[in-house]
């Protein structure tokens, strides 16, 4: 059926035709079921919203205007906006926000992060006043979790001499911190 003899049945239908209606029916349902169908995916879900998109048309065919969409581009419209509708409806409601669960972010707020920012970059400073070699394994025993016997080993100092760096090292980080 070509565009023009669908548009005069949609003219008809604006005006109450009912075999028009039967006709355009006839012609274009097919087409319509196949449009919601891709869309809904639900055999069952498509052919109630072609009833639906049949009422609308017939509700709606006044609004037709020949010249701004064709009269399949139309109709094919129609078809989709009821299958997306109805895609929307069945998707759940938006909880309210008072039944929202409380949900606690485990990262630090902003004020805890200034802090901290602040904290590392005067443990960064007082470090900088250590030995490079004990700042190294200062960070290295209780950032990385190297052991003092690793850190001997690493190092090539006896065990106690290394757990006396580390316990000058953190007096002297205590103090600058202080």
């Amino acid at each position: 059926m070509s565009q023009d003899e669908l548009s005069g049945l949609i003219a008809r239908i604006a005006l109450g035709d009912r075999v028009a209606f039967s006709a355009l029916y006839s012609q274009t349902s097919a087409k319509l079921f196949g449009v919601t169908l891709r869309i809904l995916k639900d055999r069952a879900q498509a052919e109630d919203a072609v009833q639906e998109v049949y009422v609308r048309i017939w509700r709606r065919a006044g609004s037709f205007r020949v010249g701004q969409a064709s009269a399949m581009a139309w109709l094919v419209t129609i078809a989709r906006n009821q299958a997306i509708d109805l895609i929307r409806a069945r998707q759940p409601a938006a909880l309210e926000y008072d039944d929202a669960p409380d949900v606690a972010d485990s990262a630090p707020d902003p004020e805890a992060r200034a802090v901290q920012s602040g904290e590392s970059r005067r443990i960064e400073g007082c470090l900088g006043e250590l030995e490079a070699d004990k700042a190294a394994a200062v960070v290295a025993a209780y950032m990385e979790g190297l052991s003092y016997q690793e850190l001997a080993e690493q190092y090539a100092v006896p065990l106690n001499t290394m757990r006396t760096w580390l316990r000058r090292s953190l007096i002297k980080l205590r103090e600058c911190l202080n």
